[in-house]
């Protein structure tokens, strides 16, 4: 499978503007043969809109989803983003959702929530391992902070996940260029499983964003790197058959107890 991660800065509160961005991102992704895009967290309504998230906030099936799936169908693929969810308990929560041309197919919401700002907004998902297959692999869900607890990802790689896409909002600074060139490969090597791992870049007048997205592959090399700073579109090609020599030297995952 080929998959596509786009690095873009979001216009905070204007949703339209937005999904027409994934949408351009989507058509350079299928004129590249990639059948799967992830897009940063909260991609479609930008993250730092604050206070606006609540009225902007939709079900996995609202307006949004069905603008993604008319954009999966019409480009052949399948599309991961961050957005705001409004839950059946009336509840926000800050959550991925992965769209193909039939629809909504997986939903999942950020356990764990990063600082005052994301703690005043939303309430924080349930620690589940939420994953689909899609074109022969096996998808996991995981948003930003998430990823830095290896409990998170760890229970992925259990569930059977290959690849872990990771909408991300990670803030600029020394401590995001370390989990970008270090924790991403680590996380990615020491469960032997891919890692997409895609964030916004600039500054929306709230935040200022590290950009650095990337795809981390099983023995904990780059596939694929963008610059901290400027619009990216990473390509890579998973294929964990080509990884079964580093899964053989590593068994982690085989060789875990408890």
């Amino acid at each position: 499978m080929r998959i596509a991660v786009l690095q873009a800065g979001a216009v905070n509160g204007d949703v339209a503007a937005n999904l027409q961005r994934i949408g351009m991102a989507a058509a350079e992704a299928s004129l590249q043969d990639a059948t799967l895009l992830i897009a940063p967290e909260l991609a479609t309504t930008g993250y730092g809109a604050g206070d606006a998230i609540q009225s902007l906030a939709e079900a996995p099936d609202g307006p949004q989803a069905t603008t993604l799936r008319q954009i999966a169908r019409d480009n052949g693929l399948a599309i991961v983003t961050g957005f705001a969810e409004r839950g059946d308990d009336g509840k926000l929560y800050n959550s991925a959702l992965f769209v193909d041309s039939t629809g909504p197919r997986a939903c999942y919401r950020k356990c764990q929530l990063w600082g005052p700002y994301e703690r005043a907004l939303f309430t924080a998902g349930p620690p589940e391992a939420v994953c689909v297959n899609y074109g022969g692999i096996k998808i996991g869900l995981l948003i930003c902070y998430d990823v830095e607890f290896p409990e998170r990802v760890r229970a992925l790689a259990r569930a059977g996940a290959d690849l872990i896409a990771v909408p991300t909002a990670t803030p600029s600074g020394e401590a995001a260029r370390f989990i970008s060139s270090r924790m991403i490969p680590v996380r990615a090597f020491e469960n032997q499983l891919f890692i997409a791992y895609a964030n916004h870049h600039g500054h929306d007048g709230r935040f200022a964003y590290a950009g650095s997205s990337c795809i981390a592959a099983p023995d904990g090399g780059d596939l694929a790197r963008a610059e901290e700073a400027g619009d990216a579109f990473l390509l890579a090609d998973i294929d964990p058959g080509a990884f079964a020599q580093s899964r053989a030297e590593n068994p982690y995952l085989n060789d875990l107890t408890g």
